[in-house]
């Protein structure tokens, strides 16, 4: 019998509920995260889209910046969707004052890189790395969504925006990010990534 991996996510704003019914449904048992005590007793954690200046000010607040911090350069497995990605970026381009990330995998994002609210779309993405590959495109939906600009030779790019070209899926190690909302389909192969990623450490 597999072991069922603990997967937190990040309850301080943004897409919580979705991610939650994601992860119970790909085979972990899901768990809000708002204080360090219930970041350390997760195996994995989840980082919503939301507002990411936002996140970076109550994660701040309820003291779980550095914890995320050092649990992340200890090796946990993340995945950092929209919002979350710009958190696990090790650089940021046109954040907001005074905002910083968690950081983790080398690369470059540029914040609401494809617009505002308005221009908000959804694609399909050949995402490899998951159920189908590539052969299975993946639908996303983009809201205020980030780019990834560049990133180091230890990053994979899972995905790309077939319209721009831009990378919108990447791996390090047990680092995942995505600058669309997988939680907002009925598609559970990003989640299922995920867990099996967590699954991996335990």
């Amino acid at each position: 019998m597999s072991v069922v991996p603990v997967a937190g996510v990040l309850a301080l704003q943004g897409d919580v509920p979705e991610h939650l019914r994601m992860l119970a449904e790909a085979g972990a048992r899901p768990m809000a995260v708002r204080r360090p005590d219930e970041l350390e007793a997760v195996d994995g954690l989840v980082i919503p889209g939301g507002e990411s200046t936002t996140i970076w000010k109550l994660a701040g607040i309820f003291g779980l910046a550095e914890p995320i911090r050092k649990r992340i350069g200890a090796g946990l497995p993340v995945f950092g969707s929209c919002a979350g990605m710009i958190m696990v970026a090790d650089r940021l381009l046109d954040g907001g004052g005074g905002q910083e990330t968690f950081g983790g995998i080398d690369m470059t994002v540029r914040r609401n890189a494809f617009g505002r609210q308005v221009d908000s779309f959804e694609a399909d993405i050949a995402m490899r790395g998951i159920d189908g590959g590539p052969e299975r495109p993946l639908r996303a939906v983009f809201i205020r969504a980030p780019w990834v600009e560049e990133t180091g030779a230890a990053v994979e790019i899972l995905g790309t925006d077939p319209r721009t070209s831009r990378i919108v899926a990447v791996r390090q190690g047990p680092l995942l990010a995505t600058s669309f909302h997988p939680e907002l389909t009925s598609d559970l192969r990003v989640h299922e990534l995920f867990t099996s990623m967590v699954r991996a450490r335990l």
